[in-house]
């Protein structure tokens, strides 16, 4: 049993996703939390649900999968109009009904399947190699989409009603979906997958995230930085914190304009890239003190 635990190419295996991205499309970092949940997602073959902070890299996280496994992404951005269905596949009988009508040279109005198209969770069963897909905010749709799409991702397959087949899937994907927790999930939804939390990273991991994009950032700058934007989250009457990707944003553009550090060690220069409230605003000014 010991050795089977301590067998290096099982954890090679199992260690598929690596958690430190860095190319030219992506770069991202993730904790050793989130990295081993992720790979105990593809060996188990289930969904894993992501929630966390807006703004802290949840829907990153299936394009850091895609690129690194170098597998398709395919994305479903979930609206509060979708259903489990549209998923799946799509009839479009209006577009039947004209060709009825007036004729087409592409599709054959006697042939139903030229008006059946796959949507995202259709295109990922289909594929003859394993891809992510995403399923982003599921948690904006109806409290019964959750619940419409148990058998799909239990059984991998769906039915097409129109044409009375079956499609199920010729390889598992990696299914990320991510919750901003809008809303609760189904109990029964969440048996089927697997669940992580991601934490806001503290100020040591904020540094590492901070340095991967943008590595010749010098440290005093960063510190400063950092102390600034702790100090935000600091302020409990927020309505909406300031999240990774909008410190990241800050950063950026405060090494485009050229700010020195006396300047920032004076003020928060470019405040509305931090803080999207009006009130948030008020506050901020108010709370953050800087010597004088």
């Amino acid at each position: 049993m010991d050795a089977m635990f301590n067998n290096g190419d099982v954890k090679k295996k199992f260690n598929k996703f690596l958690g430190d991205v860095k190319t030219d499309r992506i770069k991202y970092l993730a904790d050793p939390q989130l990295k081993n949940i992720v790979n105990v997602s593809i060996a188990l073959g289930r969904p894993l649900i992501v929630k966390g902070e807006p703004g802290t890299g949840k829907t990153m996280l299936a394009h850091a999968i895609s690129e690194t496994l170098n597998k398709k992404l395919i994305v479903w951005n979930v609206k509060s109009t979708s259903e489990a269905i549209d998923g799946c596949y799509m009839y479009d009988t209006v577009q039947r009904l004209n060709d009825s009508r007036f004729g087409s040279e592409d599709r054959d109005v006697n042939n139903i399947h030229d008006y059946i198209s796959h949507g995202p969770l259709g295109e990922a069963f289909i594929s003859d190699e394993q891809v992510v897909l995403l399923i982003d905010e599921i948690d904006k749709a109806d409290i019964e989409f959750p619940n419409d799409l148990l058998q799909e991702l239990d059984v991998m397959e769906f039915y097409i009603k129109e044409t009375k087949e079956f499609v199920k899937t010729k390889t598992r994907p990696i299914i990320i979906i991510t919750s901003n927790n809008e809303k609760e999930l189904p109990d029964a939804f969440l048996r089927r997958c697997v669940f992580h939390w991601i934490e806001f990273p503290n100020k040591e991991f904020m540094a590492q995230i901070c340095k991967l994009h943008f590595p010749d950032l010098k440290q005093n700058l960063l510190d400063q930085c950092l102390k600034h934007f702790y100090a935000l989250r600091a302020v409990t009457k927020l309505r909406k914190m300031p999240s990774t990707s909008e410190l990241l944003d800050w950063i950026g553009v405060l090494l485009k304009s050229g700010i020195t550090m006396e300047e920032l060690s004076k003020e928060i220069p470019f405040l509305g890239t931090l803080i999207k409230k009006e009130k948030d605003l008020e506050i901020a000014k108010d709370k953050v003190k800087f010597p004088t």
